[in-house]
């Protein structure tokens, strides 16, 4: 009991450290974040941004760890929400929409994405989101990064207003040397801090040196910059305290009733993205955060924990947010174990507002900045450079670079559709660059299990031309459809037989079914047949082959058509029909004699006397055993009429496995024979009426005392068979793997 106290209260320490640690690095940047949005509107609008940082720390640090499942995610404003935001501002801004408006559609437009997260949570979504291929994410982020640094410039360049990134760059009379200088010793310290101390986050440390920077200059250059009012380089007054709180969460409410239907419509495009890039960054959070302490989060029940956050703290007046990487990791290196170090770091975000709100009002915009321009260019993936490196990695890097230029030419909301449209061309690419023959043989190269006597595979193999067999895998669709078509073009006109095992296929569509009907027409127009076997397992996505193809009338009502369980079924059908053999023609073949057995075909009739005297005539009904594994192997089986099926067990489970059959005129037994086994290690099972000379050892040893010539012949013809089957079991394993 007292251990299982004292272990509880370690996880409560470290949580805390971990919740403390991780809102030092959180508050910054989202203080950051909520003024690069809300000075789009406008300079005097920088503390309401500030302000909207900070609640949307607290409302995202309290609900997201609260309802969600992954232990240590810090969830806080982020990146991507502030670059879909800013832009969605300034877009509104260039329409002369009206501020206090623009402010309202930001927290509706936050409202709605949060909405649509759940959505994506309940519906199972999250689950895909975590595929969304590399390129796509990279060229995402990337551009997130790249649009935030752009956003930035000109308030590190002390360039105020909505004015664009090119025109401050070619009017550097504009430029204020004290704002770049704050932002440069900011950005300077935030990367050069790692390498003295990491017992402080960079970017307190970076936004310490940059608070500094800022009152040395106004001491020692520019008392006027000690004035709150008017000063347009510092954030301003956010009013920090609980009366301030309420004031912003109530009056967003009574003014997000005066939003109609229709324009919170038009936010639906923009909702998605946001919703999409948020989910985005929250599981690629999670999947890191798995690897590292080898956990397993569930993706769509943390989807719905975002969305619930994003709610609420669009509701609260805070902007949205995701699982942040930066924060998270500092929270796991702190000591963060459980869920709570999460809502620790709400509870602090919030003291922090509550106590240090006139303390704030003096950060300059200029060390925000340089934090910011820190935080996009660490998001700008410059390992992708590697791609270029190989031809095979090439169009990966392109589809890095398209998504990337659409989000700076455009919007994001472009680049969201783009990254879809590519996600599915390398989708499409990948399918079209692995084949979908897995193997292709001729009749006279693979074999049915059915063992054949000695002319009979002769003659297998020299019609072996009629028949030609495909291992199909992947997926049949229209992107393979050609590729297809091109590997049986050259057979349709000469095979009698056409197989394709569909074993291995994962999925098909309407257009391969199509392509496969066409093959069958041109098949029935000259007698051939077109054979399938493996249809009716399930595919990854739960349809069925068999039911397709009976949808399409691919296999209905065609005798040209046929569909066997297992290949090699398929295969033993054949080969009956080369042979000019049948089920129903072999019940009705007498049994054979002993002379009439191949294996005696050198020995005379008249030597045979003394043998058939030492044999027992046996009769073995259909799906009885002939003999059963542990039996003594005393005995050899000659088949006088029917068949015999050996199979063994599969260990551990209650199946067996289908080894091979043999027909009228073969044996079976001969190699447990030959060597002296002691028992046998497989079932024999007559899958027809059957009837077989049975020669005991006993019997064996008397007769080679008294006709040795005799016992000799039967070893000798034992082997040689054998040997044969031997024979064409490696050609037929040498072809399989051609």
């Amino acid at each position: 009991m007292e251990l299982s106290m004292t272990v509880k209260n370690d996880k409560l320490v470290g949580d805390f450290w971990g919740g403390l640690a991780a809102m030092l690095v959180a508050l910054p940047s989202a203080i950051a974040f909520g003024v690069t949005i809300y000075a789009s509107i406008g300079p005097a609008y920088a503390g309401l941004g500030a302000l909207a940082g900070i609640l949307g720390a607290t409302a995202l640090g309290l609900v997201a760890p609260a309802l969600g499942g992954t232990n240590r995610l810090i969830t806080a404003p982020c990146a991507p929400a502030a670059a879909v935001l800013s832009a969605f501002a300034i877009e509104l801004v260039r329409q002369d929409v009206d501020p206090l408006f623009i402010v309202l559609m930001l927290t509706a437009l936050g409202l709605v994405a949060g909405v649509i997260q759940l959505l994506l949570g309940f519906m199972g979504i999250g689950s895909l989101i975590k595929y969304i291929p590399f390129p796509v994410v990279s060229g995402y982020l990337t551009g997130v990064g790249l649009i935030i640094i752009g956003s930035q410039i000109p308030k590190f360049l002390g360039v105020f207003g909505n004015v664009p990134l090119w025109r401050t760059l070619i009017s550097p009379e504009n430029w204020q040397w004290q704002s770049a200088l704050i932002g440069g010793v900011t950005a300077a310290v935030m990367v050069g801090a790692p390498l003295l101390t990491r017992a402080v986050p960079a970017a307190i440390l970076g936004l310490l040196a940059g608070i500094a920077t800022y009152f040395g200059l106004a001491h020692f250059v520019d008392e006027s910059l000690l004035v709150v009012e008017g000063n347009k380089m510092i954030i301003g007054q956010l009013g920090g305290s609980a009366s301030s709180m309420l004031e912003a969460i109530t009056g967003r409410w009574r003014d997000i009733g005066e939003l109609k239907l229709s324009q919170i419509g038009s936010l639906m495009g923009t909702a998605l993205t946001l919703a999409v890039l948020l989910s985005i960054d929250t599981l690629k959070t999670a999947v890191v955060l798995d690897a590292l302490t080898r956990s397993r989060h569930d993706s769509n029940r943390e989807l719905v924990a975002q969305g619930a956050a994003n709610v609420v703290s669009a509701c609260a007046g805070g902007m949205p947010g995701a699982g942040q990487m930066g924060a998270t990791l500092v929270n796991l290196a702190s000591g963060g174990q459980t869920r709570v170090s999460g809502i620790a770091e709400g509870v602090l975000a919030l003291l922090a507002f509550l106590a240090l709100g006139t303390f704030i009002a003096w950060i300059p915009v200029a060390a925000l900045a340089g934090i910011l321009l820190v935080v996009g260019a660490r998001m700008i993936d410059r390992h992708s450079l590697h791609l270029l490196q190989s031809p095979w990695t090439m169009l990966d890097f392109v589809v890095i670079v398209v998504v990337v230029v659409v989000a700076l030419a455009y919007s994001l909301i472009a680049a969201s559709a783009v990254g879809i449209a590519l996600a599915m061309f390398l989708f499409i690419r990948e399918q079209l660059g692995s084949t979908i023959i897995r193997n292709k043989v001729d009749g006279g190269s693979r074999f049915s299990k059915r063992v054949r006597l000695g002319h009979e595979m002769e003659l297998l193999e020299r019609r072996g031309e009629q028949t030609i067999m495909l291992e199909l895998q992947g997926s049949l669709f229209f992107g393979t459809k050609d590729q297809l078509f091109s590997a049986l073009e050259p057979e349709l006109g000469k095979r009698q037989y056409v197989l394709l095992d569909m074993r291995r296929v994962q999925s098909v569509d309407v257009t391969a079914v199509h392509l496969l009907s066409q093959i069958r027409d041109s098949l029935s127009e000259r007698g051939a047949f077109l054979i399938f076997s493996s249809l009716t397992h399930t595919l990854p996505n739960g349809r069925n082959i068999a039911d397709l193809f009976a949808q399409m009338d691919l296999t209905n009502d065609s005798p040209q058509v046929r569909v066997f369980q297992e290949m090699d079924d398929a295969v033993e059908w054949i080969e009956d029909q080369v042979l000019g053999e049948s089920a129903e023609r072999s019940a009705e073949l007498p049994p054979l004699e002993v002379w009439e057995m191949e294996i005696f075909k050198d020995v005379k009739e008249d030597a045979l006397v003394a043998l058939v005297e030492r044999l027992e005539r046996r009769v073995v009904p259909r799906d009885e055993k002939v003999f059963s594994a542990g039996d003594a192997a005393d005995q050899l089986f000659l088949i006088r009429k029917g068949a015999v099926r050996i199979s063994v067990a599969v260990p551990g489970t209650n199946l067996s496995r289908h080894r091979l059959t043999y027909g009228r005129g073969d044996f079976v037994g001969g190699m447990s024979f030959i060597t002296h086994a002691a028992r046998f290690s497989s079932d024999a099972t007559a899958t027809e009426d059957s009837e077989v000379y049975v020669l005991r050892r006993e019997d064996f040893e008397m007769l080679r005392e008294q006709h040795r010539r005799l016992a000799f012949q039967l070893i000798e013809g034992v082997a040689r068979v054998l040997a044969f089957r031997l024979g064409y079991a490696d050609r037929e394993l040498l072809a399989m793997q051609e």
